[in-house]
């Protein structure tokens, strides 16, 4: 990495627009905000003055489910806060997500230790041009949500290392990665751990109309991955045309040969790498028409449903 081209810092500073003031004065904001677990609590106090505010109000709205008129309960009240406490644990394990989203970190936890979601993010980046590098790595930061955190721990740092290589500013890098990793959270082009977690809020909310209805963990999947789209879209936009510019003339801090390499996939990786996605294919061809054949041995009535 010690020849790795500096990025150019004979621009001058970052000039005094509009543009910049306004994204100054978001980023003063942004560095303000407090912990997020200390965002929630605020969020559940909120929730319970409006609650405590609203029990009092009727509404002219009926349940369309039961049939009975809408009204707010009043979280503030003793028994409600005698529930609260007591059923917090059945209400943790009667979340509906959560017996999916086990199983998926599991199988997601053995990808991410054995080395394969490593490789195959290495393997996408490779075949990059320098002219697609931004849109890429917003693009694998993306699909790493598939190893759930696995795209901040390794695809962030990554970011850094692989514009630093290109000649680029490696704050813009990390900058990309962590708008893929956390501004495009819920979108991906490949089914995730959090489809199931989507899934149980669209059920829950569909079953407000219909209590028997049992949908897909891949209902909201179109709508994911053209989310994808708008986010490899936006952030390959603001990498190169805004926050790129502004950090021309930035320093980087530490010596240069301190960078850390990006280390190149070993043969054996590769074909380990390989024969894990043709068993992991073959398993899913497998599963496919096993269920076909199941399907085939129901009623028609139960088909067509």
């Amino acid at each position: 990495m010690a020849q790795s081209p500096q990025p150019d810092r004979s621009q001058k500073e970052k000039p005094n627009s509009l543009l910049n003031r306004l994204l100054d004065g978001v980023e003063k904001v942004g560095n303000k905000l407090p912990d997020p677990a200390v965002m929630f609590f605020g969020l559940l106090i909120i929730v319970w003055v409006m609650s405590w505010a609203m029990s009092g109000v009727s509404f002219d709205e009926t349940h369309p489910l039961t049939g009975e008129a809408i009204s707010v309960t009043n979280l503030l009240s003793g028994p409600e806060i005698t529930a609260f406490l007591a059923n917090m644990v059945d209400t943790f394990m009667g979340f509906a997500p959560l017996g999916v989203v086990l199983l998926a970190m599991l199988g997601v936890g053995v990808a991410e230790r054995s080395g394969y979601i490593d490789v195959a993010i290495k393997l996408m980046l490779n075949v990059t041009p320098k002219t697609l590098l931004t849109p890429m790595l917003i693009l694998v930061a993306i699909v790493s949500h598939t190893a759930v955190d696995a795209g901040y721990v390794l695809v962030i740092p990554l970011g850094g290392v692989i514009f630093y290589a290109a000649g680029r500013h490696p704050l813009a890098g990390i900058a990309a990665a962590f708008a893929g990793v956390s501004g495009g959270f819920s979108a991906n082009f490949v089914p995730s751990a959090i489809d199931p977690l989507l899934q149980g809020f669209t059920q829950s909310a569909a079953q407000i109309i219909d209590s028997d209805i049992q949908l897909n963990p891949l209902n909201n999947y179109f709508f994911t991955a053209a989310s994808s789209i708008v986010v490899v879209a936006i952030g390959w936009f603001l990498t190169d045309k805004v926050v790129e510019p502004r950090l021309r003339g930035a320093e980087i801090d530490g010596h240069p040969d301190d960078m850390p390499a990006v280390d190149d996939v070993s043969p054996r990786d590769r074909k380990a790498f390989y024969a894990a996605s043709l068993t992991m294919l073959a398993g899913i061809v497998l599963l496919y028409f096993q269920q076909q054949q199941k399907i085939r041995r129901w009623p028609i009535h139960k088909r067509v449903n």
